[in-house]
């Protein structure tokens, strides 16, 4: 099921959560790109914006702890509003620790919901979580422009009643629907058959009249109905005023009625918010999910493709039957087997012939090895991978707990204590597709480790702008830039470990490495660069696996 916004009900939202969370702090915002889900999480509570074109509502939910990969901005909520006749909403955010302030930016736009976070003055982007960007640009480190605005009469104050007559009146009524919807402020399909009072009998004049009354006491009075589940055709709809003609019950709050409405929303199968499971984590189920798909493969066609061990016997066999025909440092000689068929028989010119045979009889032993032990590993990988594939189902399901979750994955220190050093190493290695190596740092520490003590001079530094993120370097010791290919799967590398992980575009800075520095006194992390040049990548996860180092 899906809500449908229209500017009335983002304005007494806006104002509910102004009252509810004002002067609250903002403990950290997480975007997760796979489900649309905006969460604010706070002290006492977290609030769900579900932004998926089938969903698009918000849940108060329990507080939860932040991930390591949530946004921690340190800041208080100042206020939230909904500019007049438009269907967004504000979260006006003051840092803690410094003077500047962000904004939380909900788009309720039909099918084109959006969640951005702007910083400064310029209201440049910070972070987006994006369904679709229609006609702007909505990417990272560009400044925002907010929808054109509708432009209808009423939205700052009421419009004499003789304009509203004059507007409508001289309308048909089968078009004065869409007229009141195109030229008047507030209104939308969901409240014109009310604004127009079509309950009263007709499109009289006291029946326009009585529509006017009702608009000024919804769009700019204090209207004594409180907020209401309707009743539609389309199912339940939250909204701040009873609509004429249409079902429905009272609730204490907008709140409660978008509770009641996830009720009946999940009734008919639509996944709760699974909060407890954080990106990062089910980034690592997914990896694990692709590692176990991958093993499964490898097994099986290690399976498929070995060697027949009684050839390989034979071969061996005949190569001792034959020693004295067989030139010194040959690679390749013809021999009568026993059948009497002539066969060429491959050999390593640097082995005598009975080394050969040693040889070929160790490669059947290996065979035959294979052949009892791959069917059982081969099982034992197929049930790790539907098991971790159920996981994964149940995740998105909302049936599966982060406990049961990192049960069945990997402990991270094991997991690279299997590369020897690379274990103790400030960063991850990586392989470009031209074969350049990528080293992504493991944190804020360990950037500096791997920007200043393991890199060159001349290395290629990249970073993703206006996000926290790793360090990337590309080792490069050619003339000039290196390949735009290897540079581009970098940067992208670079995007996949900073905080805009969940843009559609991240830009990303690079410049020589003998150009970073580190000013006196500054934070784990935090460097100059200069000379710098912006690449824009779209962040793909899939590059991940396809580029890890199995060195």
């Amino acid at each position: 099921m899906s809500i449908r916004w229209d500017p009335l009900l983002a304005r007494a939202l806006a104002r509910e959560l102004d009252g509810l969370l004002a002067g609250k702090r903002l403990r950290a915002l997480r975007f997760d790109g796979r489900t649309r889900d905006v969460v604010l999480l706070f002290g006492e509570r977290s609030l769900v914006w579900r932004l998926h074109p089938l969903r698009g509502y918000p849940e108060a939910r329990e507080a939860i702890e932040p991930d390591p990969t949530d946004l921690r901005l340190r800041a208080r909520v100042r206020r939230v509003s909904s500019p007049p006749d438009e269907r967004l909403l504000l979260f006006e955010l003051v840092g803690e620790r410094t003077s500047g302030g962000f904004e939380l930016i909900v788009e309720l736009l039909g099918n084109r919901m959006n969640a951005i976070v702007t910083g400064g003055p310029e209201r440049v982007m910070r972070h987006v979580l994006r369904t679709r960007e229609g006609e702007r640009v909505i990417r990272v480190g560009q400044p925002y422009v907010a929808p054109s605005p509708t432009g209808r009469a009423g939205a700052e104050r009421p419009i004499p009643e003789e304009e509203w007559m004059a507007r409508l009146n001289p309308v048909p009524p089968p078009d004065r629907a869409r007229a009141l919807t195109r030229t008047i402020a507030w209104t939308s399909p969901l409240n014109a058959a009310t604004f127009l009072a079509d309950d009263l009998g007709g499109p009289s004049e006291s029946a326009l009249r009585e529509g006017y009354a009702r608009w000024v006491a919804s769009a700019h009075g204090s209207s004594p109905n409180g907020p209401v589940l309707l009743d539609t055709d389309r199912g339940p709809q939250p909204y701040p005023v009873p609509l004429h003609g249409t079902p429905s019950r009272p609730v204490s709050s907008l709140l409660q009625a978008f509770a009641d409405f996830a009720r009946a929303d999940h009734a008919q199968g639509a996944a709760p918010a699974a909060l407890t499971l954080s990106p990062s984590l089910l980034d690592r189920l997914e990896r694990a999910v692709a590692g176990a798909e991958r093993r499964l493969v490898r097994l099986q066609a290690e399976l498929d493709n070995r060697e027949d061990p009684a050839s390989l016997r034979a071969t061996g066999d005949l190569i001792l039957a034959r020693y004295a025909e067989i030139p010194q440092g040959a690679e390749s000689t013809l021999l009568t087997d026993f059948d009497g068929e002539t066969v060429e028989v491959t050999l390593d010119p640097s082995l005598p012939p009975h080394d050969n045979a040693a040889a070929v009889y160790a490669r059947a032993a290996r065979s035959e090895r294979a052949s009892e032990r791959l069917p059982s590993l081969i099982g034992d990988a197929r049930r790790h991978r539907d098991h971790l594939r159920a996981l994964l189902q149940g995740a998105g399901a909302g049936t599966v707990g982060a406990s049961e979750i990192l049960s069945a994955l990997p402990e991270r220190s094991s997991a690279s204590a299997g590369h020897g050093e690379a274990g103790t190493l400030p960063y991850r290695r990586f392989r470009s597709s031209g074969g350049l190596e990528i080293r992504v740092g493991r944190g804020a520490r360990q950037n500096d480790d791997l920007t200043f003590r393991h890199s060159a001079p001349h290395d290629v530094w990249l970073h993703a702008r206006h996000s926290s993120g790793a360090h990337v370097i590309l080792r490069w010791t050619g003339p000039g830039n290196p390949p735009s290919r290897d540079l581009e799967e970098a940067a992208v590398l670079a995007a996949l470990h900073s905080k805009a992980r969940t843009s559609s575009s991240v830009p990303v800075d690079w410049t020589l490495r003998k150009y970073v520095r580190k000013p006196r006194g500054a934070a784990a992390g935090s460097v100059v660069p200069d000379r710098v040049r912006t690449i824009f990548v779209r962040p793909e996860a899939t590059l991940l696996d396809r580029l890890a180092d199995p060195a």
